[in-house]
C-alpha cells in the first residue's frame, strides 16, 4: 500500500504527542493539560450554541471571537487570526511566511518538537542554536544573524520543556537589532509567568505572537489557536487558511474562547492556582532530590542525580501517575512534569517517595 504514498511522507517523522490513556484512572501529568474545567461562561456559551445552527457553516473568517481578542489585547482585529489550535497556527505559518529558497531559519536545539516536523513537512531548512549550559536561550547568535541567509527566527516563550523564559526586553532587543528577519514567538505558555509580545505587536511589522487556549484557558479539547501581528503579515496566513480549509473552527469552539476570553476573574483564579501548585510542587521535587529547573510554564522540568529518568517514569506508570519522558539529546534524563490539582501533585510526591525509598532498598 504505501506504493500509493507520496515520496515526501517516506521521509517524514511525525510529532509524537504526550499518550492519551484508554482508563481513566491514570493522574495524567504528560500533556500539559490544564487540571481545571473550562470556565463556567464558557460551558453555559456552549449550551447555548448547541441550541442553535449547527446544521449551518460556521463563521468563516470567526470576526466575533477576533474581535474580543482584539479588545482584549487592545490591538485591531485585523491583527488577530484564529485557528485550530496553535500548531495549526504555526504550520499556517511554515507554509505562508517561512519558505524562501536559499535562506534558512533558526530555533534552539531543545525547543518544541513541532518545528523540525514542520520544516520537514514544508521543505523549510533550518538550523538549530544550542541553549546554554544551564538550558537558558543565548541572544547573541540570533542577534548576530545574516539576514541574506536567514529569514526567520522561532522562539518558543517561554520555551518548551525547559520551562525557562525571555524577558520582554530580550524580545524587543531581538525585533530591533533583526528587522529584516520575522520572529515567531510561541506562547503557549506565556500565562503562567511569562511577558507576552502582544503589546509589541504595533510597533514592529516583523514580529508574529502565537498563543493557544490549550493551556491556560482550559479548552485543550476544542482546538483554538491565535496569531497576533501586523494586518499585512496575517493576510499570508489567511490566504493559506482559505486555500486549505475556509471553516477552521467551529461554532462550539468560537462561542467557546470567546466567553474563556471574557471570563477574567476565572483565568486568574485558575492561573495563580497552577503557580502556586508549581511553587508547591518544585520545592517539594528538590526536598527529594531532584535539580528543577526554573519555571515560567504549568511544568517543571527535573532530574535525578542517581536515578535514570527512564526508570522513574516507568514505576510512576505502574502507579497511575504519567510523566513525559523525551528520548532527546541532552536532556534524556530529565522528567516534564504537567502542574496537576495540588491534591495530584501530592500523590505525585508519595508516589516518588515510595520509587526512591524502593530504589535505595534495592542498592544496598
Amino acid at each position: 500500500m504505501t506504493s500509493f504514498w507520496s515520496d515526501s511522507v517516506h521521509q517524514l517523522e511525525p510529532y509524537v504527542p504526550g499518550e492519551q490513556p484508554k482508563q481513566a484512572d491514570f493522574i495524567k501529568l504528560n500533556s500539559n493539560e490544564s487540571p481545571f474545567a473550562p470556565s463556567p461562561k464558557v460551558r453555559q456559551a456552549l449550551q447555548q450554541a448547541l441550541d442553535t445552527d449547527l446544521q449551518k457553516y460556521p463563521d468563516p473568517e470567526s470576526e466575533a471571537l477576533r474581535a474580543t481578542i482584539a479588545q482584549y489585547y487592545q490591538l485591531q482585529a485585523d491583527q488577530v487570526f484564529v485557528g485550530n489550535g496553535s500548531d495549526e497556527v504555526l504550520a499556517h505559518s511554515f507554509r505562508a511566511l517561512l519558505q524562501h529558497p536559499g535562506r534558512h531559519i533558526l530555533f534552539p536545539d531543545i525547543t518544541y518538537s513541532f518545528y523540525k516536523v514542520y520544516a520537514a513537512l514544508y521543505e523549510v531548512d533550518y538550523q538549530t542554536i544550542p541553549l546554554g549550559p544551564d538550558f537558558s536561550l543565548e541572544l547573541s547568535p540570533y542577534l548576530q544573524a545574516n539576514p541574506q541567509a536567514v529569514s526567520a527566527v522561532i522562539i518558543a516563550n517561554p520555551n518548551a520543556p525547559t520551562g525557562k523564559a525571555l524577558r520582554l526586553q530580550q524580545i524587543e532587543q531581538l525585533l530591533q537589532a533583526q528587522p529584516n528577519l520575522l520572529v515567531i514567538v510561541d506562547e503557549a505558555y506565556v500565562d503562567f509567568g511569562a511577558q507576552s509580545a502582544a503589546s509589541l505587536v504595533p510597533r514592529y511589522d516583523n514580529l508574529l505572537v502565537v498563543q493557544t487556549l490549550s493551556k491556560s484557558r482550559s479548552l485543550a479539547g476544542l482546538r483554538v489557536g491565535v496569531a497576533l501581528g501586523q494586518a499585512d503579515l496575517l493576510q499570508a496566513l489567511v490566504r493559506v487558511k482559505n486555500s486549505f480549509n475556509s471553516y477552521p473552527l467551529d461554532r462550539l469552539a468560537q462561542v467557546a474562547a470567546q466567553a474563556a476570553f471574557e471570563d477574567e476573574t476565572y483565568f486568574q483564579q485558575c492561573r495563580q492556582q497552577i503557580i502556586s501548585s508549581r511553587q508547591y510542587l518544585s520545592q517539594a521535587l528538590m526536598e527529594l532530590g531532584f535539580e528543577v529547573l526554573p519555571s515560567q510554564t504549568n511544568f517543571v522540568f527535573v532530574r535525578h542525580a542517581e536515578i535514570e529518568a527512564a526508570q522513574i517514569a516507568a514505576a510512576l506508570r505502574q502507579r497511575g501517575i504519567l510523566v513525559r519522558h523525551f528520548k532527546q539529546a541532552r536532556i534524556e534524563n530529565f522528567l516534564r512534569i504537567t502542574i496537576g490539582l495540588q491534591v495530584e501533585c501530592q500523590q505525585l510526591i508519595q508516589a516518588l517517595q515510595q520509587i526512591l525509598s524502593e530504589i535505595d532498598k534495592t542498592a544496598n
